[in-house]
């Protein structure tokens, strides 16, 4: 049982981090086609976006170690997270999401650099929250026990 609650939470994980990543860069794909004049987004490149957030969250999650949710930024996790940005810019490239010009792809590349960084701010900020709130919890559940007593 204890396998397939790990297994669950792990497919829960990369629900989450695909849903957040594709919004992330439906978002930057949108602003792309605004600026281009057009306010029509393509089916098919939506597809191919939650298509590749979905493979890399396996890729982050089971080959990656997971290094959003690190408890520190260290030259594994910003070079984890260097790689799948170049990776998600060399797709935006290879299947045409910013029609194969080179300024939105590098542009694109820093976006989701950013989006890596501020996903990793907001796990370590999550994180500190939950020890405090645990803290206190255990603190109250200390003085629940001494009144008992």
């Amino acid at each position: 049982m204890k396998k397939f609650r790990k297994f669950l939470l792990a497919e829960v994980g990369i629900e989450f981090k695909a849903c957040l990543y594709f919004f992330a860069f439906l978002f930057f794909y949108c602003m792309y086609r605004i600026t281009q004049g057009s306010f029509q987004a393509d089916m098919i490149v939506m597809a191919e976006m939650i298509l590749a957030t979905y493979v890399m969250g396996y890729v982050q999650v089971y080959l990656l170690k997971n290094f959003e949710e690190s408890d520190h930024l260290g030259a594994f996790e910003l070079l984890a997270s260097i790689g799948c940005s170049l990776v998600y810019a060399g797709l935006s490239f290879l299947l045409s999401w910013f029609d194969r010009k080179w300024l939105p792809g590098v542009l694109f590349f820093g976006y989701a650099m950013l989006c890596y960084v501020s996903i990793f701010m907001i796990y370590y900020v999550r994180r500190h929250w939950d020890t405090e709130e645990l803290n206190l919890e255990l603190e109250a559940f200390k003085k629940a026990q001494k009144t008992k007593e």
